[in-house]
């Protein structure tokens, strides 16, 4: 209620989009030519209704403290809220790579720009979050640290709001400055007082029922997974503020690039990688000899006969190795637990392995369901690896008829074609690959921003790679015309676009409802009245 009271607050009288105007103006500015693309539609509402989300769960974290029911109700009541926040933001996310990818004409889909590092912390806590809370609901345990953690999540939330529409930060992606950035930072401050306040209030009544067994166990691996989650927000945060605080400190203007954000963040996340694969395999409480070498078995074998394919087809980049190795070890622990379920399952019950597959996923949902998002993030983590380690680029000034060459790929000019829709000129690019298939990047110029041409890709992409060229000038008119091409080859970036919708199709599973035991149900006799006392 706190939240809806402060943002009507904002949209009636302090950034109202209903003020009137002094004067009709004859014909608007119109938007950005940044925006004048079809994801734009739903990538900034997604965003926004992510971080927003998660104040349903912090809501629910906050009556909680308030009443004193401090067991596993408000988790419970909370997953499926924090599950929803989690897939929007996630999907807002892969999105807003997407857009990058395809319209700013630099080659890549993540720059690490404050407002990409803004709405992806959020969402880094609240993974920790959606796995720690399994520590409370199974063991009774890390019921303080849950509660820390969605504060934490909803924090950084109203901080990226702050972030996009205060202009603090320098930022591609940040389009509708305002004043109301000091009033979503006195937000910011009195949430984390007020919620803090009530925290130490109650924290002897958020004692854990159990402690840590062993550190080869389940409960560990969570654990170091929320601290990993954690290092990597932080990681982000501090490159994201830096530049901010020298500039307060020391008077020192200095930028944090992707650099910072590689090397930092990079190992942490290679880690989360490792422990998607380790986690499944690992038993609540105490895991012995016997039961580590019976399941690491198959996850390893699949990771070193992978590798030993990739090593053939000439991957040999440390990087790459060691991040196709963690991936092809979560597929491998994926896999092994999908096959003994489908086994044991057809051993019961006599299914054939396609039926056995189906009704697991359908009887154990948030388990199978899991898998298959953790599935997605291993096609994402391809993609980015193949991606960056791998990819080429090169420049030209082509002149009708002349060409270049790049990965097996010939790029042959032919001028360009020129179109005028009202209110923006079209410059596109004539091009063939390899004779026979044809590639239109373009520019387009609009009237009300002749300063900021905007950039259409012009992309070729299959399950391999992407021949992603970009239209970076021309000289003279039609046919006629020399271009300048920026052309880049992408490795796997599909991969990442398929795992965003891996991503929304595992999260549905695992919050579909589970289905009903034949034993819970009830038939209500013929002729009964629904209602009637027995």
């Amino acid at each position: 209620m706190t939240v809806q009271a402060f943002m009507t607050l904002l949209l009636g009288f302090v950034a109202t989009p209903f003020e009137a105007l002094p004067h009709a103006p004859a014909d608007g500015v119109g938007l950005n030519p940044l925006l004048y693309d079809e994801g734009m539609r739903i990538h900034p509402p997604m965003l926004l209704a992510g971080l927003m989300s998660w104040s349903v769960p912090f809501a629910f974290a906050i009556a909680a403290l308030a009443t004193g029911r401090l067991g596993n109700e408000w988790v419970a009541l909370s997953r499926r809220y924090a599950m929803v926040a989690w897939l929007i933001l996630g999907l807002g996310n892969v999105l807003g790579a997407w857009w990058a990818y395809h319209v700013l004409g630099w080659g890549g889909y993540w720059g690490w720009d404050p407002v990409e590092n803004v709405a992806l912390m959020p969402w880094l806590v609240g993974t920790a979050f959606i796995h720690s809370i399994q520590m409370q609901e199974r063991r009774g345990m890390l019921k303080a640290w849950n509660v820390l953690l969605i504060m934490i999540t909803f924090f950084l939330s109203i901080f990226g709001t702050f972030v996009v529409r205060s202009g603090i930060l320098a930022s591609v992606h940040a389009f509708a400055l305002s004043a109301i950035g000091p009033y979503f930072l006195t937000f910011l401050g009195l949430a984390i007082v007020g919620s803090l306040a009530l925290f130490f209030w109650r924290l002897p009544q958020l004692r854990s029922e159990n402690q840590l067994d062993a550190l080869l166990s389940r409960e560990a691996s969570f654990l170091l997974n929320n601290l990993l989650f954690l290092g990597i927000a932080f990681a982000i945060f501090w490159g994201t503020i830096y530049p901010l605080v020298a500039e307060a400190v020391a008077d020192t203007k200095v930028s944090v690039g992707p650099p910072y954000f590689k090397q930092v963040a990079g190992p942490l996340l290679g880690g989360m990688l490792l422990l998607m694969g380790i986690g499944p395999l690992m038993p609540w409480r105490r895991a012995s000899r016997d039961h580590l070498a019976r399941n690491f078995l198959t996850p390893l074998l699949t990771t070193l006969v992978g590798l030993g394919v990739l090593a053939i087809f000439g991957v040999r980049d440390v990087f790459a190795v060691i991040g196709f190795g963690l991936c092809l070890f979560v597929v491998g622990t994926i896999l092994q637990e999908f096959v003994r379920g489908a086994r044991a399952r057809r051993a019961a019950t006599g299914e054939n392995y396609l039926a056995a597959v189906g009704n697991l996923i359908r009887r154990n949902n948030r388990r199978y369901g899991g898998y298959i998002v953790h599935l997605a993030i291993v096609l994402i983590g391809a993609g980015a690896v193949g991606s960056q380690v791998y990819q080429q680029q090169t420049q030209a000034t082509l002149a009708p008829g002349d060409s270049v060459s790049i990965a097996g790929y010939t790029i042959t000019a032919h001028g360009i074609q020129t179109a005028n829709p009202p209110g923006v000129s079209v410059v596109n690019g004539v091009l063939t690959v390899n004779g026979d298939q044809e590639v239109r990047p373009s520019r387009q110029i609009f009237d009300n921003f002749p300063e900021q041409p905007s950039t259409k890709v012009g992309l070729l992409s299959t399950p391999a790679e992407d021949l992603y060229v970009v239209l970076a000038g021309w000289n003279g008119d039609g046919s006629s015309a020399q271009v300048s091409l920026a052309v880049f080859v992408n490795p796997l970036v599909s991969w990442i676009w398929t795992g965003g919708l891996l991503l929304l199709l595992g999260t549905i599973v695992t919050m579909w409802p589970a289905p009903v035991p034949v034993a819970r149900r009830a038939t209500i006799p013929r002729g009964a009245t629904v209602g009637a006392a027995p």
